[in-house]
């Protein structure tokens, strides 16, 4: 069952399809050798990376997040020191320490294979992993009983992808935006993909009429509502506990960015932009005047993304590639705002994931499907409608919020220059932050619907995603990443 709170994830940057999807990819293709007991018979490991992955996934960190994540590492758990240590390591040594446990001997360019001009027909960030298990052909077949640990109890116990046959286990999986993956059993079954051990949610939705329309049946906020969802597998202190554990890295990574000085990683030669306009913002007239709040709101989202860049850590909101959007507003809101308490921050967090889950639900956040209007649009569309919330919006002005952020993001484009969620994907969180605070305040001054509804614009912008070409959609083939000199 998809919560509101399944909308954000603590990570490690730069991008929660390109680093953080393949990561736990990884981790879990090596963690199943394991519960089989053939980890240690594991003689060679290789990795097939396709289309966008393939074609982004050098500037986004996937080669290096597939090392950590064979070798154990979690991406919630990681620090960015680490992450960075382990592909020079391999390098060195060209040897894998699988799940810490096996070492196998590694060559980066015989055992990672980009395959940029192939995708998948699954799904545009695919991959496959294949084991080579002791000496091939001298092997028996080995059936393995799967079961898959997200969010689902499917079990395949007859397919060939869950036998070792002729030494070899292979493994496709598919990142699918904000850090989910599936396998390629369950990508054919996304919509049957609920959890039979956990009680029905007491207000199940699938779309903003529904959700609306329960909130307005039951009398319950839009929190609240995904609160009595969430209860059915967490206690209302654990439901309290993540959303402020959530805040606390938002911030956190706001406080980085704002700090942190020098040159990005990558080539482009990017040098962070937020510190240097934070100093010249965070002046003594700044509280007076909402010109310039809007303009440190735009700071925060930018340092957040430039940490994100960086391989710092951050919460995929619903990206890693739109990081710093919510945290952006959010923190505007805990400095200018009116009445600041620690449950109006949880109802910031609770708000923003039940927008997210719509458009989880109904379209895609994922910007290799839908281009960037899946993740910056989805995460100004959040943003909006949450500080809508908090500062006393009603139902129709929150979803009116929602909507207008979406409206206004369709059709853009995923074209970053060089393959890095450098340029222009760090300044449009900060835009993206700044258009989420007027929107919300736009949506405050009116209390009827406007003729396009929130429902509408999430169908629209699947489309418009359906209709664009390939070279804009997180591939770097297009738009400004081929129209920019990058020297």
């Amino acid at each position: 069952m998809l919560g509101a709170l399944d909308m954000f994830a603590i990570g490690i940057g730069p991008s929660s399809s390109h680093t953080i999807g393949p990561m736990k990819a990884a981790l879990q293709f090596v963690k199943l050798l394991a519960a089989k007991s053939v980890l240690t018979q594991v003689v060679r490991i290789e990795v097939n990376l396709y289309g966008s992955l393939a074609l982004t996934g050098e500037g986004h960190g996937t080669i290096l997040a597939v090392i950590n994540g064979l070798c154990g590492e979690s991406p919630s758990k990681i620090e960015s020191e680490v992450f960075l240590a382990k592909m020079d390591l391999v390098k060195q040594q060209q040897v894998l320490n699988l799940l810490g446990q096996h070492q196998i001997t590694f060559n980066l360019e015989q055992d990672i294979l980009l395959h940029k001009q192939e995708f998948l027909p699954e799904h545009a960030n695919g991959m496959r992993f294949i084991a080579h298990i002791g000496n091939e052909g001298g092997m028996e077949s080995i059936d393995f009983v799967v079961n898959h640990s997200l969010g689902n109890n499917f079990t395949d116990d007859s397919s060939d992808s869950n036998k070792i046959v002729a030494g070899k286990f292979s493994r496709e999986y598919f990142s699918i935006g904000g850090g989910f993956i599936v396998d390629k059993e369950q990508i054919t079954h996304l919509g049957e993909m609920v959890d039979d051990s956990l009680a029905p949610p007491p207000y199940p939705f699938e779309t903003a009429d529904e959700l609306f329309g329960l909130c307005e049946q039951h009398g319950l906020s839009v929190a609240q509502l995904v609160t009595q969802n969430e209860l059915i597998r967490k206690s209302d202190a654990d439901v309290r506990d993540e959303c402020l554990q959530i805040v606390e890295v938002m911030r956190a990574s706001v406080q980085h960015g704002i700090i942190n000085e020098g040159v990005l990683p990558g080539g482009l030669n990017v040098r962070r932009r937020a510190p240097g306009l934070y100093s010249k913002l965070n002046v003594p007239h700044v509280a007076e005047s909402a010109h310039d709040q809007r303009l440190l709101a735009m700071a925060f989202a930018i340092g957040v993304n430039e940490e994100n860049a960086a391989f710092g850590r951050v919460v995929t909101a619903p990206t890693n590639g739109s990081a710093g959007t919510i945290p952006g507003v959010l923190e505007y809101y805990v400095r200018y705002g009116s009445g600041v308490t620690q449950d109006k921050l949880v109802d910031f967090i609770l708000t923003a994931g039940a927008i997210g889950m719509l458009y989880k639900l109904r379209a895609s956040i994922s910007a290799a499907e839908v281009g960037c209007q899946g993740e910056i649009g989805v995460a100004c569309s959040m943003a909006a409608a949450a500080l809508t919330a908090v500062m006393g919006g009603s139902l129709i002005q929150i979803a009116k919020a929602a909507e207008i952020a979406m409206e206004h993001s369709l059709g853009m484009t995923c074209d970053p220059i060089g393959g890095l969620v450098q340029v222009p994907c760090i300044e449009r969180n900060g835009v993206a932050a700044s258009r989420a605070i007027d929107i919300a305040r736009l949506a405050l001054l009116e209390d009827t619907p406007g003729i396009v509804s929130l429902d509408d614009v999430i169908k629209t912008m699947m489309q418009t995603g359906k209709d664009m070409g390939v070279r804009y959609k997180e591939t770097a083939l297009g738009g400004l990443a081929v129209n920019v000199v990058n020297c």
